[in-house]
Order: C-alpha cells, then sequence, then structure tokens
C-alpha cells in the first residue's frame, strides 16, 4: 500500500518559463538532497524541462527552485520545436548525465512525438542536445509517434520500454491518439532497434499508456504506469488516468497485477487526485520506497509523493 503524503509543488506563475503545469516528476538522487526534474510550461503552452530541490526526509520541504529551463526548444522545423518533455536520466561513467525526454511538434489538428537525448556536462544544471534529430521517431512500430521512454542498462544492454502511438480516431470531433507500451534495445544507447514486442497491449480500458517507470528488484522487472480510455478521459473521472502496475521475468513479457498498484484517485472532490492520478516515477531512499505521480489536469495540478507501508 501506499500512504499520499501530499503535494510537493505546484508552479506559481512567477516565472516566464514555468506559468503552469509540474509533469512527469522524475526523483533524481543527490547525496544529501534530492532533485526533482519535471516538465513546465509557459504562456503558450510550450513545455520544457525545469527542477526543483527537496529534503529526502519531507519532499514538501522545497530547498531550491531552479529559475530557467534545463534545455530549449529546437528550431524552426526541428522535432522539439514547440516543446520538450522529460522522460528519463542516465548517470555515464564519465559523469555525464544522459537526458531522454519527449519532443513536440503541433501539427493542424493534432501533435507529433519523438524522443530525444540531451547531454550535461555540469552535473544536471543544463543540457545540450546531442543530434539535432530524434533518436526515435515515426517508424513500422511506431506509426503515429514513439515517446517517453524508461531505459536501463542492464547486463550489457540498454533496453527501453516507451509509449507508442498507433492510431487516432475522431472522437467528438477531435482526433483521440491510441497508444501502447512497447520495447526496444540499443548498444550504445543512441541507436535503437524496435523489437515490436507489445509490452502492454490494448483493451476494453486501456486505449493509452502514460509514461512508464521501470526498476528491478530481486531480478524482477516492475513497472508502475498509468492508463485511460479514449473518450472523455478529459473530463469524466471514470475514463480518465489511473494507475497500473505489472511485472516481468524478463522484461519483454509483462503479466499486468493493477490489484498490486496500491494508490488510487482520491475520493474526496477537493483533492488533487479526484479526478485522475497518473505519470508515476519510482525511487528507493534509505531503505524507503517512494513514489512520485501527477493529478488532475494531467500535471496542472502539481506533482505529490507518497511513501510504501509494507
Amino acid at each position: 500500500m501506499w500512504v499520499k503524503k501530499g503535494v510537493v509543488y505546484k508552479p506559481d506563475g512567477s516565472l516566464a518559463h514555468s506559468q503552469s503545469h509540474a509533469q512527469v516528476p522524475f526523483a533524481y538522487k543527490h547525496e544529501d538532497f534530492l532533485r526533482i526534474y519535471f516538465s513546465t510550461r509557459d504562456s503558450q503552452g510550450q513545455s520544457r524541462p525545469t527542477f526543483i530541490d527537496v529534503e529526502y526526509d519531507d519532499p514538501t520541504q522545497i530547498r531550491y527552485i531552479h529559475d530557467k529551463p534545463i534545455l530549449e526548444l529546437g528550431g524552426p522545423g526541428e522535432y522539439d520545436e514547440t516543446g520538450a518533455m522529460p522522460s528519463w536520466f542516465v548517470d555515464m561513467p564519465n559523469g555525464d548525465i544522459w537526458l531522454y525526454y519527449t519532443g513536440w511538434n503541433r501539427t493542424h489538428n493534432s501533435y507529433r512525438l519523438s524522443m530525444g537525448l540531451a547531454i550535461s556536462h555540469d552535473g544536471g544544471l543544463s543540457f545540450k542536445k546531442m543530434f539535432r534529430g530524434p533518436i526515435m521517431d515515426r517508424s513500422i512500430h511506431n506509426p503515429i509517434w514513439a515517446a517517453q521512454p524508461s531505459v536501463m542498462y542492464d547486463n550489457g544492454v540498454w533496453r527501453m520500454w516507451h509509449i507508442s502511438g498507433q492510431k487516432c480516431e475522431y472522437i467528438h470531433g477531435y482526433p483521440e491518439p491510441f497508444y501502447d507500451c512497447r520495447y526496444a534495445e540499443s548498444k550504445d544507447g543512441i541507436h535503437w532497434t524496435s523489437t515490436g514486442d507489445v509490452v502492454l497491449a490494448f483493451d476494453d480500458f486501456l486505449h493509452a499508456v502514460g509514461r512508464p517507470s521501470v526498476f528491478k528488484e530481486d531480478g524482477i522487472y516492475k513497472m508502475y504506469y498509468s492508463y485511460r480510455h479514449t473518450v472523455d478521459y478529459r473530463t469524466n473521472r471514470d475514463q480518465s488516468y489511473r494507475m497500473g502496475y505489472a511485472e516481468s521475468l524478463d522484461g519483454i513479457k509483462w503479466e499486468r497485477k493493477d490489484n498490486l498498484v496500491g494508490i488510487a484517485k482520491s475520493e474526496n472532490p477537493a483533492d488533487f487526485d479526484y479526478n485522475m492520478i497518473n505519470y508515476a516515477h519510482y525511487y528507493e531512499h534509505n531503505d524507503k520506497k517512494y513514489l512520485l505521480y501527477n493529478g488532475n489536469g494531467f500535471g496542472a495540478s502539481g506533482f505529490a509523493y507518497a511513501v510504501s507501508e509494507k
């Protein structure tokens, strides 16, 4: 069971790059404090990554709020021209940090997502794109888009679990995307091969998977994720995001065990996660297990944290 501890952070609109949203939080561990990266939006609704530093024992105690984005948007026509959303951070042996992120391109009636890779030489204060182009984009296996990877270097192989846009359907006159969770591998963390393996497949309710968070414990691959229906998910809490949990012995074939997720939407209409709960990131510290997660409005209400109760 997870015990909810409260909202950690929501932008107050005082920073130009951060007028709203604190979406897809990621816990990055420093020796004496926790850095939480997240996606925030400017007045034009364009996303950029930034961070706050918090206390380990009580993340609601904020030490520092960064006053600028850590990564700027791409140039005209590039895959991240209208948004950059952080997904996963990897420490490299030479001290650099790699950031896997989602680049946004608006289209005439929808949007297109691709994966980018950026690098930091200053401990994660700033990042620069490693390449002008994406490391994963539309393909045979990802016909609409590919985004929000969870990455692990595991027994000499780079492994990735990511959301994969498979189709769009017009619902109430708007093109709604359907996206499942898929698997890819790499020898260097840069050049990825989509295997076609579907990790989390569509069913009667799971029409979209929100940001997988994969880790390995006692030889078992485990994943927290969120999922929703496609009809009225923005306005109907019964159709919107809820949390899921799955396990795998090999990282490719997964068994959904959503009954073990241990966290759900609030039943109090006043709470920040009454309408939806989504975009979790799992981490551990001092033998305790934590979840960072978003609530209503896809991050418009900020992010909160929960602690596992054995």
